[in-house]
């Protein structure tokens, strides 16, 4: 790691990013990064999710210093963390180093800490550890849960972004099972075993179906008190249906899946209150032992940080490419941008757009730092690979243009698609070798409580 200059250091604000005096300057904990007077331009990366690591990557050959910045040292694949939260999977089979995934790439370095702020005007993210000047900066800080004005209920509500998020979830399901079987009221017993996700999206009819199959499958034969068998799993949608992203048929086929598995579905049911004993929606109590929200999200805070207009959500209104409007050399991409897609609706947030995005931006400015201004400034295409859902052990909906699957194939499907994505090859036997036992045996083996 380089050595860090003295609080003092400053920026000219005439040539941004460029020290040239000792003028004071504001940053964290009094640590700045210098660069030699003839250093290559600066690309700092805020973010090591799917969007932040093809910005870095798309950087590998251009004459520039990259440093990519995440609060966390690993990337965490998050379409499989409900597999985590239901013990399908371990965190180290879909999570990896940063470092180790980029340590081929010598123009870059990695910096393990939190973002805390961006000064526009002295060109320079802040974070709790270190101080960093740009010249370009990516912002991909992704985004976190939207409990619509509710944040007092992600203490019991939790929702599912991160591993922490994964194994505090798989912990209150199972541990939910052992008070079930100690207990020797039966009202509480009831309680103990009713398990709530809100959120009728892919992520809650995979969390739901996952849970069931948990309970109706993988603990059937462990305990001698209770029947597992006889959980009560309820998926609760503020909209008419499941899956509103989907056509209406394959939706249907999700919420038919899910009810042959012993799942209550309940369709156009808001939510309008939770609590460590359950949730109330109208006027209706359900009372729950274990709750998991995958109802909304919200992007990061760095729309306040640099100080520009954001929609409900928190993203950053781009330019088309890319770009943060109003800001020089400053890019948002994932779920921190907010941008319409050709067909005039909003790319939606998920893996496939993010890396897009980041490898678009990477790209421009590669083009930008090599002089090529025509390739610097192309508009963004987004390119719709497919929606995808699984429901059970051998049941998915996927959309791929006018192409439809379901039942079995569409499972079969999702899973080598998944498996495809993940990284490196240990991963994808360990993932696809787990996921052939748990077919065969209905044995989960990441059974952990450990917190």
């Amino acid at each position: 790691m380089r050595s860090v200059a003295p609080a003092d250091v400053a920026f000219d604000r005439s040539a941004p990013g460029r020290e040239t005096s000792r003028e004071p300057a504001t940053v964290s904990r009094g640590n700045t990064l210098p660069a030699a007077a003839s250093s290559p331009p600066r690309v700092v990366i805020l973010g090591a999710g799917f969007g932040g690591l093809e910005a870095a990557k798309a950087l590998a050959d251009a004459p520039v210093d990259v440093t990519l910045v995440d609060r966390q040292n690993h990337h965490c694949f998050q379409p499989l963390l409900y597999q985590v939260a239901t013990a399908a999977l371990s965190p180290a089979d879909i999570a990896w180093p940063v470092r180790a995934i980029l340590r081929d790439q010598p123009n870059l370095r990695v910096v393990m800490a939190t973002a805390t702020g961006i000064d526009r005007d002295r060109r320079h993210v802040l974070t709790d550890q270190i101080a960093l000047p740009f010249d370009h900066l990516v912002v991909a800080t992704g985004a976190t849960h939207s409990y619509f004005g509710h944040d007092e209920w992600a203490a019991v509500a939790p929702g599912l972004k991160r591993i922490e998020d994964a194994t505090r979830i798989r912990g209150r399901l199972l541990a939910a099972f052992e008070k079930a079987e100690v207990t020797t009221d039966a009202e509480a017993r009831r309680r103990l075993m009713t398990f709530v996700v809100i959120g009728g999206g892919p992520t809650g009819v995979e969390m739901a179906g996952a849970i069931a199959e948990v309970a109706r499958q993988t603990l059937r034969r462990d305990f001698r008190r209770i029947d597992p068998a006889l959980s009560r799993i309820v998926l609760v949608e503020a909209g008419p249906r499941l899956l509103p992203a989907l056509p209406a048929d394959l939706s249907a086929y999700a919420e038919a899946e899910l009810r042959r598995m012993g799942v209550e579905v309940r369709t156009s049911s808001a939510v309008t209150s939770c609590d460590r004993l359950g949730i109330v929606m109208g006027t209706e109590r359900l009372d729950a032992e274990t709750l998991v929200w995958a109802a909304g999200v919200r992007a990061s805070p760095a729309a306040d940080w640099l100080g520009v207009e954001s929609d409900r959500a928190g993203r950053i209104g781009v330019a088309p490419d890319l770009s943060v409007p109003g800001t020089a050399g400053i890019y948002a991409i994932g779920d921190t941008a907010s941008l319409q897609g050709s067909d005039g609706r909003p790319i939606p947030g998920i893996a496939p757009a993010a890396k897009q995005m980041g490898r678009h931006v990477g790209r421009l400015i590669a083009a930008r730092v090599a002089g090529d201004e025509a390739a610097a400034s192309r508009p963004f295409r987004y390119r719709h690979h497919g929606d995808l859902a699984t429901i059970g052990r051998r049941a998915a909906v996927v959309r791929i243009g006018r192409l439809h699957l379901k039942g079995f194939l569409g499972w079969l499907f999702w899973s080598l698609a998944h498996v495809y994505y993940l990284i490196g090859a240990r991963n994808r036997i360990v993932v696809a070798f787990t996921w052939m036992w748990s077919y065969l045996t209905f044995q989960r083996g990441a059974r952990l409580i450990n917190s």
